[in-house]
């Protein structure tokens, strides 16, 4: 997605996300897109394949990112945004492809995107640009260019919400913030994954941002969801293990467990906090209050909408919070690069 050409306006606005399932036949089709090509062991995909079907086959991200588009619509007209706003999923309807065909169709050639990942790694940022590239090929002479609003982990509309929602989860539990113990998830991801890019530095300063404004002094960022063979390494440690070590150590009697690495309620959530981490808990007479992901919050929302302003703007305003300070526009050649490594192989390792 070359940044050149830069007197042709933004003319359009596109989600960028994940994709899920919306039924039980959709569910083996849609892990085999999300598995293609990588060393993930059969057994897993089934074992995934299971989480879904126990929900009707349906994941709950299509229908979030529905809502969020609805709320960005009613904030871009609030706010004198005229952009028509798009949709493209990775591994499911509507496909990035043919969302990018549709917009050739309705005479689109510049579009911001906002991808539903606050972090930086490969599987956040890397390889939605790579999708990008990809289906503009496909298409060819006159695919729209698309170009990423910043990551916003820093945002004080990402930081707020959460804040907001980490009060909730407290008062939930009537407990003190100085003295409750709180552990902040992200999905894992593999340590060659994780050496090139800023993921873990990003998610702690985001955790520390959301611990500072809230008053949360016992905290730690933890992980959920791998999926690669048990000799891959990938972050640690998982959120289970941490709840259990904690346990042992100083019997906790409350727990609130922050899903920061998330932007909405899906999957991944719903299964291993909801369901794995709840259950350990309620076997260890641990009360947990698991807190709600910005959503469609209203200053989450209002923050993609200052993303697409400062990106329209000769003289923008980038806030951010703390001292990472905003993040880059355009990414640079060699960002969140992912260099597989074969089991048993030292990290970094190709």
């Amino acid at each position: 997605m070359s940044e050149s050409n830069q007197d042709i306006p933004y003319d359009a606005f596109m989600l960028v996300s994940f994709g899920g399932p919306e039924g039980p036949d959709d569910v083996m089709p849609f892990l085999e897109n999300v598995l293609r090509g990588k060393n993930v062991p059969r057994e897993r995909m089934l074992e995934v394949a299971q989480h879904y079907q126990g929900f009707g086959g349906v994941s709950p991200i299509n229908e979030q990112n529905r809502q969020l588009l609805e709320a960005l619509k009613k904030q871009f007209a609030a706010e004198g945004i005229d952009l028509p706003i798009y949709w493209g999923n990775r591994n499911w309807e509507p496909l990035i492809p043919d969302t990018l065909r549709q917009m050739k169709a309705d005479g689109v050639q510049r579009s911001l995107a906002f991808f539903t990942s606050m972090f930086s790694c490969y599987s956040g940022c890397r390889q939605y640009r790579e999708n990008l590239i990809d289906a503009q090929a496909e298409i060819g002479e006159g695919a729209p260019r698309v170009e990423k609003v910043r990551m916003g982990f820093n945002h004080p509309g990402f930081i707020h919400p959460m804040a907001d929602n980490v009060r909730a989860s407290l008062a939930k539990l009537n407990a003190p913030a100085e003295s409750t113990p709180v552990l902040f998830t992200a999905h894992s991801i593999p340590l060659s994954m994780a050496d090139f890019c800023r993921y873990q530095d990003q998610l702690n300063e985001a955790a520390r941002l959301v611990a500072a404004e809230v008053g949360i002094q016992h905290y730690r960022l933890v992980f959920q969801s791998r999926s690669g063979p048990p000799q891959q390494p990938w972050l640690e440690p998982d959120v289970c293990d941490a709840i259990a070590e904690m346990d042992d150590k100083e019997k906790l009697q409350n727990l609130v467990i922050v899903p920061i690495g998330f932007v909405s309620d899906h999957m991944e959530v719903i299964y291993d906090l909801d369901d794995e981490a709840a259950k350990l808990c309620e076997e260890r007479g641990i009360a947990m209050e698991r807190t709600a992901t910005v959503g469609t919050h209203p200053e989450f929302i209002k923050m993609i909408c200052s993303l697409v302003k400062e990106r329209m703007s000769e003289n923008p305003q980038r806030e951010a919070l703390g001292e990472m300070g905003p993040w880059h526009d355009v990414c640079p050649a060699d960002c969140c690069q992912y260099k597989p490594v074969r089991p048993g192989r030292p990290t970094g390792a190709t």
